[in-house]
């Protein structure tokens, strides 16, 4: 009789851990659906983006200033903005016959057009084996791959002009421990939306092994979205897909809090005291070393930013266009910025 009556109490007891579970999926169906019904209607479409806002805000003559990764650094650093050091550039062919002497004693690196854009071109080089390179991503390249590459570069496969570029051999970034337990084999960045100097969104965007270890979302990244106020990670999302879950290592993104998140917010809004492009993209990396350093900006951020936070952008984006900003402090931008993002929608 006990044992009956104890296989019943077991039998309750799961049914109301269902219930309960059932009822916690239907809360957040819920929830989610709600979250896309505000980002449809507050939704900033490309053809707005460009007609309203990139070209009424961003003068021209500073797009070749940060197309151009060289000049971007120097314009930052000249305001006192940490970037990631520059070894050496190339800027002919010739300058390949200098590759090895000039690698002799580096053992990690990273490899990148001066007028690159989305990633394409970088090889980041974590370590060598048997006089090879070793990429974040396991795999191999000879000396002879890595002046193939660079000779690629120099030709201008990669750049945003159709002119020749330079090869740009930098400090390989280390990933910070906490982001480092949701990215896969790459080095995570914090793409942070500036308008008129106000962060107004946020985003972590994570490597896969789709991406290669490069945290570029058109290569197949994962975007994430972040609280401005907080610093804690949201909701995820992949090739336009919802998900949470990081694709190769099946772990949450969601609900971790990126460290040192009010320098990163200070360093995107002081960026655009040294490039004061209206619609600015500053994409940040967290060193495990050195802590925030500015990788680079971008003149023409995409709009993917808006899934991550299933949050739209123009109606943060027309209120800042009203507000009169001139004469605001960076940490009254910031404040402004997360006043609307807390009260948008």
């Amino acid at each position: 009789m006990a044992s009956i009556e104890h296989t019943i109490a077991g039998a309750r007891t799961a049914v109301a851990a269902r219930r309960g579970w059932l009822a916690r999926a239907v809360a957040r169906a819920a929830q989610v659906a709600a979250e896309i019904r505000v980002l449809r209607r507050e939704a900033l479409g490309m053809n707005r983006r460009n007609l309203a806002f990139l070209v009424p805000y961003n003068p021209h003559h500073l797009f070749a200033l940060v197309d151009h990764k060289p000049s971007t650094k120097r314009a930052l650093a000249a305001r006192g903005i940490p970037v990631t050091e520059t070894y050496a550039e190339l800027t002919m062919q010739w300058d390949l016959r200098g590759l090895a002497s000039l690698l002799r004693d580096r053992d990690d690196f990273a490899v990148k057009p001066a007028r690159g854009s989305g990633g394409g071109g970088v090889q980041v080089i974590a370590g060598r084996r048997a006089g090879r390179f070793l990429k974040t991503s396991g795999a191999e390249l000879s000396l002879a791959d890595l002046e193939s590459h660079c000779a690629d570069i120099l030709a201008g496969a990669f750049s945003v002009t159709p002119h020749s570029d330079d090869v740009l051999i930098e400090y390989r970034v280390r990933t910070d421990p906490v982001l480092g337990t949701i990215s896969f084999r790459g080095v995570p960045d914090v793409r942070v939306l500036v308008f008129r100097g106000v962060p107004i969104q946020a985003m972590l965007r994570l490597p896969t092994r789709v991406s290669d270890g490069r945290a570029n979302l058109h290569m197949g990244g994962m975007a994430v979205g972040i609280d401005l106020a907080t610093g804690l990670t949201t909701h995820g999302t992949i090739r336009g897909r919802a998900t949470d879950l990081h694709p190769d290592l099946r772990r949450s993104v969601a609900g971790v809090t990126v460290p040192a998140w009010d320098e990163i917010v200070t360093l995107a809004a002081r960026s655009y005291d040294a490039v004061p492009l209206g619609y600015l993209g500053v994409d940040v990396v967290l060193d495990a070393d050195r802590g925030p350093l500015v990788l680079e900006l971008n003149a023409r951020p995409g709009l993917t930013i808006q899934l991550a936070n299933r949050r739209g952008l123009r109606p943060l984006m027309e209120t800042v266009a009203r507000t009169d900003v001139g004469g605001l402090s960076v940490s009254e931008r910031i404040a402004l910025g997360r006043e609307l993002a807390g009260g948008a929608g």
